[in-house]
C-alpha cells in the first residue's frame, strides 16, 4: 500500500525527531556516565603543583581539598576560621604527605582580602582553583523577610568573592597556559528559586561568569567549569543523613572531579541531573506548574524549619523558667 504525500512527510518528521532524540540521549550518556568513568577528563595533577580551595574547612570544600591532596597536589586552604584551617591542614599533611598552606580570610571583606590571597600564592604554580566558599539562607524565606545582613553576605561571598578570587588566580594560569578553575554554583542557578531568591540569583551569576570566562580562558590553555550541585549532605544544606540522591561530600567530589574537561557546566554528580531534567521537562510542558511545585516544596521546608525553631524556643524558655525556680 503506497503512502500519501502527507504520510511520507509525517514519517520523515518522526524519523528526524527520533534521530535527534537518540543523538542527544547518546551525548548525555557519554558525558554523564561513559567518558567520566573511562577517565577521559583532564588530569588535574598535570595542571600545576598547587591547588587553592576556598571554604576549605567544611563540606564540599574540605572534601575537594582532601581529594586533590590524594592526587598529589599541595593545597592552599582558604577559610575564615584559623583553628579549623590548622586542623584540616594537619589532617591533609599527615594523610597524604603533601605540603599545605593556610590563608585566614573572610571573603566578605572585599578587595583587601582578595589581595591577601593573591600575595599568598604569587610564587606558587597554582594548577587548580576550587571556588567553593558560599552561603545561603538559614531556611527558605520571603525576600522581604530576609535580613539585610544575610542578603549582603550572600552577595559579597557568592558573587564578589567568587569573582575576586578568580581574578587573583586566573592571570597566572593564563601566563603558564594551563590550569583549571572550578566554580561551585547550585542547581538553583538553573532552576526556579522562589523563597531562595537572592541565593538562587547569586548562583546564576556564578554560572554566567563561568560560561564567559571559559570562552576567554580556553584559547589560553585554561579550563573553567561551573558545578551546579543538587542536595549534598553538608552542614549548609542541613541534610544529616546521606542518600543516593543526597550523597556525602566525598562521594560528590569523587564524581565531580571526573567531569573536568568533559563538561563545562555540570551537576557534578550524575543523579542530580535527573532533578534538573525533571523540573526543566515540567517547565517545558507547564511553566506555572513547575514553579508552583518548587515554591510548594520551599514553603514546606520553611514551615518545618519555623516549627522546629518555635519548639526549640519554647523548650529553652521552659528550661530558663525551671532554673529560676
Amino acid at each position: 500500500m503506497a503512502l500519501t504525500c502527507w504520510e511520507k512527510i509525517a514519517v520523515v518528521v518522526i524519523a528526524a525527531v527520533g534521530l535527534r532524540i537518540a543523538v542527544r540521549l547518546s551525548i548525555v550518556v557519554w558525558k554523564k556516565l561513559i567518558a567520566p568513568n573511562l577517565g577521559l577528563g583532564i588530569d588535574i595533577a598535570s595542571q600545576g603543583k598547587w591547588a587553592v580551595v576556598t571554604g576549605a574547612t567544611d563540606g564540599l570544600g574540605k572534601a575537594f581539598a582532601h581529594a586533590l591532596a590524594n592526587k598529589g597536589l599541595d593545597i592552599v586552604l582558604v577559610s575564615r576560621t584559623l583553628e579549623k584551617l590548622e586542623n584540616v591542614a594537619g589532617e591533609i599533611k599527615q594523610m597524604y604527605g603533601v605540603e599545605t598552606r593556610i590563608v585566614e580570610a573572610d571573603l566578605t571583606e572585599g578587595q583587601a582580602i582578595y589581595n591577601k590571597i593573591g600575595k599568598a600564592i604569587e610564587e606558587l604554580e597554582v594548577g587548580v582553583l576550587v571556588n567553593n566558599a558560599g552561603t545561603s539562607y538559614d531556611h527558605p524565606e520571603l525576600f522581604t523577610c530576609v535580613s539585610e545582613e544575610t542578603i549582603t553576605r550572600i552577595i559579597q561571598l557568592n558573587v564578589a568573592g567568587v569573582t575576586g578570587v578568580a581574578r587573583q588566580v586566573l592571570p597566572g594560569m593564563m601566563e603558564r597556559r594551563k590550569g583549571v578553575i572550578v566554580n561551585i554554583g547550585s542547581a538553583f542557578g538553573a532552576l526556579p528559586g522562589p523563597y531562595l531568591a537572592v541565593y538562587a540569583a547569586s548562583k546564576m551569576y556564578v554560572d554566567k561568569l563561568s560560561q564567559d570566562l571559559a570562552v576567554e580562558a580556553a584559547p589560553r590553555g585554561v579550563t573553567v567549569q561551573c558545578v551546579q550541585p543538587g542536595p549534598v549532605a553538608t552542614k549548609m544544606s542541613k541534610i544529616k543523613r546521606a542518600t543516593w540522591m543526597a550523597p556525602t561530600p566525598e562521594r560528590f567530589v569523587e564524581a565531580s572531579l571526573k567531569t573536568i574537561g568533559i563538561e563545562q557546566n555540570t551537576t557534578g554528580y550524575p543523579p542530580h541531573c535527573l532533578i534538573l531534567g525533571f523540573v526543566n521537562g515540567l517547565r517545558a510542558i507547564c511553566e506555572k506548574g513547575a514553579v508552583w511545585l518548587v515554591a510548594r516544596t520551599m514553603l514546606n521546608i520553611r514551615n518545618r524549619a519555623l516549627s522546629k525553631k518555635t519548639k526549640k524556643d519554647v523548650s529553652e524558655e521552659t528550661d530558663i523558667r525551671a532554673s529560676e525556680h
